[in-house]
Formats: structure tokens, C-alpha cells, sequence
């Protein structure tokens, strides 16, 4: 059996077993910021979809407005003349060969990896590194582009990528307990509103199950399903 922390013990007794609006969530969570160090606040909602099935697992990003409090370390893999554009816009990391001998050697201390079209056949051969990971760029998110001048702004900006998990639920990070309330539950507002959008045509039932929020080391508080069941 796990055994909790004095510490969580005590911020836990704080959070009622009831669910809480949007707004009354985070500032339950940000009571109960108790950590020596600075907490992110992280999201995790459970959809009814079947994350087997290809037209459910769902993935998607969205550009948080204020963030989450986090520099974010960006790769870009791309050749001439992509890369002074990579260069120019902020990424931390550009370069082609010497960063697939890199990654081949282990290297992966990035948080996000952006890469042209015409370099993903050989950034393909490095999946088994980077799938389980996180890092292998998809089209889908964005990371796959042309315009990597435009990619390394937008996650620079707060842009991040989720997908659901094995078990249906997605998770997230949307800001930081310092955060003030207003621009977190703005952060939160704007990730339901894209899960909602996002909604596969093919799921049945009640698609959004339940939703939480906490700091990195504090308990889950609870957030109403009917703030977003109108747009369901």
C-alpha cells in the first residue's frame, strides 16, 4: 500500500470529494501548492473512446494563451536553408546530421523535436528512440512542416501536443500553481474547449468522463463535467 506524505496528508484534508467549477478548482489546487520547489498544475481528462481503434485514438495540440511556465527546449532537424530560418525563430537546437548521430548515440534532452518533410526518412529510422518517448514529429501535431520558422514560434508561445493514453484518458500539463487564477483557468478553458472539438465522430456514449487538475506533488481536485457538457 502507498504511503502518503505528512505534507500530502495535510493538503489532501483541504479538497472536499465533490466536484468543483472551473474557477474553484484552481483556486482549490493552488491552495493546496505546498511543494519546496515550483509546481506545475497538471490536467488529466477520461473520454469515452476506444484508444484501439485508429479514428479514436485522439492527439491534437493547442496553444495554451499564457503558456505553461516552462522553457521549452526545442530541436529542429532540417537542411539548408530551413535551418537559419529554424535559427532565427528561437529554436534551441537546429542542425541534420550531427543531431541523427546524436539521437543514434542516445542523445534526447529536448522537449520537442520539429523537422522538415524531406528529412523524416531518415529521422523515420530513429523511432524505436524517439516513439517511446514522445519526440518522433507527426504531422498531425504540427511537428512534421515546411514552415518551421512558424512551428518554433507557436511552441515557443505555449503550443503543446497531448494524446490519449491506453487508457482513454489524456494528460497535460496547463500552467504553473504560481500562475495567477485568472490565466490558468483561462489555460484549462482553452485545452476542454479543443478536447471537445476534437471529439471523434466515431465515439459513442458520454465523451467527456471526468476531468482533474493538481500540482505536480498535490491531490486531484475534481472539475464538474456539466462546465464543458454543453458543448458535448
Amino acid at each position: 500500500m502507498k504511503t502518503r506524505s505528512k505534507r500530502f496528508t495535510a493538503v489532501a484534508k483541504k479538497v472536499e470529494k465533490k466536484s468543483y467549477t472551473i474557477v474553484d478548482a484552481v483556486a482549490k489546487v493552488k491552495e493546496t501548492a505546498s511543494a519546496k520547489f515550483a509546481e506545475g498544475v497538471d490536467i488529466a481528462v477520461r473520454l469515452g473512446v476506444d484508444p484501439k481503434k485508429a479514428d479514436q485514438a485522439l492527439r491534437g495540440t493547442v496553444a495554451l494563451p499564457h503558456g505553461i511556465g516552462k522553457a521549452v527546449r526545442v530541436l529542429v532537424v532540417a537542411k539548408p536553408p530551413k535551418d537559419d530560418e529554424a535559427k532565427a525563430a528561437g529554436a534551441d537546437y537546429v542542425g541534420f546530421q550531427e543531431y541523427l548521430e546524436k539521437i543514434q548515440q542516445g542523445w534526447a534532452d529536448v522537449d520537442v523535436i520539429i523537422a522538415t518533410p524531406d528529412v523524416m526518412g531518415d529521422l523515420g529510422k530513429l523511432g524505436r528512440i524517439l516513439g517511446p518517448r514522445g519526440l518522433m514529429p507527426n504531422p498531425k501535431s504540427g511537428t512534421v512542416t515546411a514552415d518551421v520558422g512558424k512551428a518554433v514560434k507557436e511552441i515557443k508561445a505555449g503550443k503543446i501536443e497531448f494524446r490519449v493514453d491506453k487508457a482513454g484518458i489524456v494528460h497535460a500539463t496547463v500552467g504553473k500553481a504560481s500562475f495567477e487564477k485568472e490565466k490558468l483557468v483561462e489555460n484549462i478553458q482553452s485545452f476542454l474547449s479543443t478536447i471537445v472539438r476534437l471529439k471523434p465522430s466515431t465515439a459513442k456514449g458520454t465523451y467527456i468522463k471526468s476531468i482533474a487538475i493538481s500540482t505536480t506533488m498535490g491531490p486531484g481536485v475534481h472539475i464538474d463535467r456539466s462546465e464543458v457538457a454543453a458543448h458535448q
